[in-house]
């Protein structure tokens, strides 16, 4: 098997094992908390689960290839190829995944899950996001 195959099955069964651990959070919690305890709960899972993980990852900007003194924060980091940016909102609005997309960008990133909590289902909060362009 030719290795851009071998890193898209690798990709997918990674993903499935993400979305499986936000779903078993939001079948116990359901929706309308606070993002900051769906993702205490969600480490917890993968922690569970044996699948690395960091919380609060500094993404610096980068402007004209400068590195600015200014940082956003994603949410988690996935075995340094997934990137989880978590919300608990009613709706999700396309600003939700250019933001996840950005950082996907910033950090040379390909992949990226936004899972939305505050959703009646979890199944319709998952948005993958996936960067076409990294260097």
């Amino acid at each position: 098997m030719d290795a851009e195959p071998r890193r898209r099955q690798a990709d997918s069964e990674l993903t499935g094992a993400v979305i499986g651990a936000a779903m078993d959070v939001h079948r116990e919690l359901g929706p309308g908390l606070l993002e900051s305890v769906y993702e205490e709960c969600l480490c917890l899972e993968l922690r569970d689960r044996g699948i690395e993980h960091r919380r609060q990852v500094e993404v610096p900007v980068i402007y004209k290839g400068k590195v600015l003194g200014v940082t956003y924060r994603l949410d988690v980091m996935v075995e340094q190829v997934l990137a989880l940016e978590l919300k608990a909102s009613e709706t999700m609005a396309a600003v939700h995944s250019a933001q996840l997309l950005t950082y996907l960008k910033l950090l040379d990133c390909r992949l990226g899950l936004l899972l939305n909590f505050g959703q009646e289902t979890l199944r319709d909060g998952v948005v993958r996001v996936a960067n076409q362009y990294p260097a």
